[in-house]
């Protein structure tokens, strides 16, 4: 049930997100999720699109795009939901690389984890009851 998410390599420089993002979206492409991280002179734009083989290719022309696996898992709108899911992974000794979380019409929110052991994290918390996302889902 992973996910794959697009991780650009941008410069950090005045006009470079908006670019990525104009290519995507002249393209046709829907983004459904989003996160950046940053440092002085690059950042990683984490992507989620409804086309990641188009998407791919299209950002590729400019820069360095890699897909990865990850898990998005619903997430209730409730105190300690988040700390739920943490503790599931946790107990399942799940290393977790980065996390971010977006909301859909449909569903509410989802907490996207990329883990060093994707089949793993998905066994753990849909053992406990969790729901994870689909590429359909999303």
């Amino acid at each position: 049930m992973a996910i794959k998410q697009l991780s650009v390599f941008i410069e950090n420089k005045q006009g470079k997100l908006s670019d990525a993002v104009k290519v995507i979206s002249e393209a046709g492409i829907d983004m459904r999720a989003m996160s950046i991280a940053d440092t002085n002179d690059f950042g990683i734009l984490r992507l989620i699109v409804s086309d990641i083989d188009k998407a791919k290719t299209l950002l590729s022309e400019d820069t360095v795009v890699n897909v990865t696996d990850v898990i998005a898992v619903k997430m209730n709108d409730k105190e300690g939901a988040l700390y739920n899911i943490l503790k599931v992974l946790e107990e399942a000794n799940i290393n977790i690389e980065y996390t971010y979380a977006f909301t859909t019409h449909e569903v509410g929110a989802y907490v996207v984890f990329r883990v060093g052991d994707v089949a793993a994290a998905e066994k753990a918390l849909t053992d406990k009851g969790f729901e994870l996302a689909t590429e359909k889902d999303i």
